[in-house]
């Protein structure tokens, strides 16, 4: 086990370093909406999105990344399909690479944000689905 970081300063920057889905829609909610990048597939795009995001896969981050991004200091969140994929932890490295300070990762992706009922949007049109009572309260577990 790591001696170099206390299990305190660990969990501190993990907290700064991420957000969750309804934190983010509350964010949303108030008016404070940070930039928003999906870093996922084209077709998986295509597909269903957070509504707002702009869609920047990883391999065009860095080259596209200033074009929407108002400075280094913009508060950016990323996010890839769900826990089972790493494309948002990429993201957020190539970000912080490149110098931008405040960049979190949206843990569980897209996959917890819809299971969460929070809306989406893709090619067809919004859709919301129904909070799956395995990740968020529902009127009748609330």
């Amino acid at each position: 086990m790591p001696t170099s970081l206390s299990a305190a300063d660990f969990f501190t920057a993990k907290l700064a370093y991420e957000i969750d889905p309804a934190d983010l829609a509350a964010d949303r909610a108030s008016g404070r909406a940070p930039l928003i990048i999906d870093t996922r597939s084209a077709a998986s795009w295509n597909q269903g999105r957070i509504p707002g995001a702009v869609h920047i896969p990883n391999a065009d981050l860095e080259a596209r990344i200033a074009d929407v991004a108002p400075g280094m200091d913009a508060e950016i969140v990323v996010y890839c399909w769900g826990p089972g994929c790493n494309g948002s932890t990429r993201g957020a490295l190539i970000l912080a690479l490149l110098g931008y300070t405040n960049v979190r990762e949206l843990i569980g992706g897209f996959e917890y944000w819809t299971r969460e009922g929070f809306a989406t949007v893709s090619n067809d049109g919004r859709g919301r689905r129904a909070p799956d009572p395995l990740t968020a309260p529902t009127p009748a577990t609330a």
